[in-house]
């Protein structure tokens, strides 16, 4: 692929979103999850922005599936950042950046486990508007819903944060 049909690839994306939340510390899942996710408004339409998301992870190395890969090992190297700053996550991937509000739980356990779980969704996800509340089973339905998993690709991030 030459970087000419990367750029048109990642503008078929449509609107890059990402959410953070974590799990129920009282069942033992303090996990802080980061997940990107496009609106599915492609230029092109969904299917077209599905395609994008898949040729871009395929670009950058991330397999999609049940592979979980250890962004962890050599973070410097790994195509994924991840950037927390107070309250505000920073996901950068070659040529793509996109920025959430984490729930202070979720900047806690980062902060703790310094190491994120990071998934980026193949499929659309057009009802998780940025800046509009997703009430936990909405969440609960495309996070957990197993073809979203299976076409999704998985990693552990290590944080990063400014030098003070």
């Amino acid at each position: 692929m030459t970087s000419t049909q990367a750029e048109i690839d990642r503008s078929q994306l449509g609107t890059l979103s990402v959410l953070a939340w974590i799990g129920d510390p009282e069942d033992g899942h303090d996990i802080p999850y980061l997940l990107a996710y496009s609106l599915g408004d492609a230029p092109a339409g969904r299917e077209a922005g599905e395609a994008a998301a898949r040729g871009l992870l395929e670009e950058i190395g991330l397999p999609i599936g049940d592979v979980v890969l250890d962004g962890t090992r050599s973070p410097h190297n790994f195509p994924v950042k991840v950037l927390v700053t107070d309250d505000h996550v920073t996901l950068t991937l070659p040529g793509l950046n996109a920025t959430c509000t984490a729930p202070p739980e979720w900047v806690s356990a980062a902060a703790d486990s310094d190491q994120v779980y990071f998934l980026f969704a193949t499929r659309a996800w057009p009802e998780a508007v940025p800046g509009q509340p997703v009430s936990a089973e909405t969440l609960r339905a495309f996070a957990g819903d197993e073809q979203v998993l299976t076409s999704s690709a998985h990693c552990v991030l290590q944080v990063q944060r400014l030098q003070k």
